[in-house]
């Protein structure tokens, strides 16, 4: 008889994978910050699958309303009005900051930043967008085309008009500077990159609050606000992918509000959901929204604003806001970066920490004076990261790695007990990385 793995190995295709590498351990049961596999092995989940269980696993009130939807009526049409559709877009302009007001739908954080793109063209009558090198947008042929790390070039050529700039990683500044006494050149040459390149053609500038899978780069806090500044010098719209960073994950409401920026437009999927039912969402301001009043939204899916992903959606922001969960966030996020900075005393291996709210990121390196990192950028052979990851199972917790780097973001409802097993684990742990040196 064929085992889920066999049959798993046999049909499906693995998402950034070469096939005939995968392991096919099956995940029967999630509750909270836990999952557990067939095997009855348990795993404190610290890295919310792929940074998208933020409440956590199985939460009653989401299960009930998605249950309760079910009941009522499963799909209706984009063209015909829907309660839950109607009640999170309203709650999605609530939370969001400034004068975003009118939602719309996808399916995906990859197709919000597709649709996204469409709607700044539209709007501005300009062709170009500008994203960052080392960024992360979404595998569709649009959202591709916009990120910068190494998923892109195997598909190119991507959509045309895509300009690139560097980023804001003080750790390993392009520039050659160290802040604060950098004179943000990584703002300031966004600013000459959209002079050479005609501000006039430039539609919309894409960022990430905070960097994600590419390494959680928490900009210096005048970095925002000044690109906001050179977005509004030129006319180019602010596009805040939040996908990553929305909903409490990083101690706020959304990324942004860390630095009080309000951006044109935000993309967001991930945590408006927990992935309990796959949803995005493009948010737009007023301005935008005036203008797709009296002209055509050249945007459409079958799929836009399902209840029943709406009506998980709700029951989520409900569950946001009663159980305090960015509070909690904030809270536990303060004890994660202390102890990540013990961490870094501790451990030679360890280059660089970077932490906002539960987002958090551990840099290893072969030296901390070259910064050579332990494990190649995009290598094909995990190494001792590999080591450091199947060390972490047998200890019951799962941790996202890539590269030399290793990515915290536990559920926000996380609570300290739970925090510290996570982080004696990988304290222990990268005893392997301080030996490989």
């Amino acid at each position: 008889m064929s085992t889920v793995g066999d049959l798993e190995r046999k049909h499906v295709l693995r998402s950034w994978a070469v096939q005939g590498k995968n392991t096919y351990e099956e995940i029967v049961k999630a509750e909270g910050c836990w999952f557990w596999n067939s095997e009855g092995k348990k795993y404190l989940d610290f890295s919310s699958q792929l940074i998208n269980i933020n409440i956590g696993h199985q939460h009653p009130k989401i299960i009930a309303a998605i249950k309760e939807q079910a009941d009522k009526i499963c799909y209706v049409t984009p063209s015909f009005a829907s309660e839950p559709r109607a009640k999170l877009a309203e709650l999605i302009a609530k939370h969001t900051p400034g004068d975003l007001v009118k939602t719309l739908f996808t399916l995906g954080g990859a197709e919000a930043n597709d649709n996204a793109i469409k709607i700044a063209r539209a709007y501005t009558k300009r062709f170009k967008v500008i994203s960052r090198y080392r960024s992360y947008h979404g595998a569709t042929y649009g959202a591709i085309s916009l990120t910068g790390d190494p998923r892109r070039p195997p598909v190119e050529p991507g959509i045309p008009g895509v300009v690139r700039v560097f980023e804001p990683y003080c750790y390993r500044c392009s520039f050659g500077q160290t802040y604060p006494g950098c004179g943000l050149e990584c703002a300031e040459h966004v600013r000459e990159v959209m002079l050479y390149e005609d501000p006039n053609s430039i539609a919309a500038f894409f960022v990430e609050p905070v960097t994600g899978t590419n390494g959680v780069f928490v900009p210096p806090k005048e970095y925002l606000p000044r690109i906001r500044e050179i977005c509004d010098e030129f006319g180019v719209l602010l596009v805040a992918d939040e996908v990553m960073t929305g909903w409490g994950r990083t101690g706020k409401w959304f990324g942004v509000d860390n630095w009080n920026v309000v951006p044109d437009m935000m993309t967001m999927a991930k945590g408006v959901t927990q992935g309990y039912i796959p949803l995005g969402a493009v948010v737009v301001n007023q301005k935008i929204s005036d203008y797709l009043d009296d002209n055509m939204l050249w945007c459409g899916l079958t799929y836009s604003g399902h209840p029943l992903a709406c009506a998980c959606g709700v029951a989520t922001v409900n569950v946001y806001e009663e159980e305090k969960l960015i509070e909690n966030s904030a809270a536990m996020g303060e004890i994660l970066k202390k102890r990540l900075n013990d961490m870094k005393e501790k451990h030679p291996s360890i280059g660089d920490v970077r932490s906002i709210g539960l987002f958090a990121a551990i840099e290893l390196v072969k030296d901390r004076d070259t910064k050579e990192p332990l494990a190649p950028w995009n290598g094909p052979d995990p190494g001792i990261m590999g080591q450091i990851s199947k060390c972490l199972k047998e200890k019951g917790v799962y941790v996202y790695p890539r590269w030399n780097y290793l990515f915290l973001a536990p559920p926000i409802a996380i609570n300290e007990e739970e925090l510290k097993f996570g982080l004696d684990a990988i304290d222990e742990c990268l005893d392997l990385a301080d030996k490989a040196l």
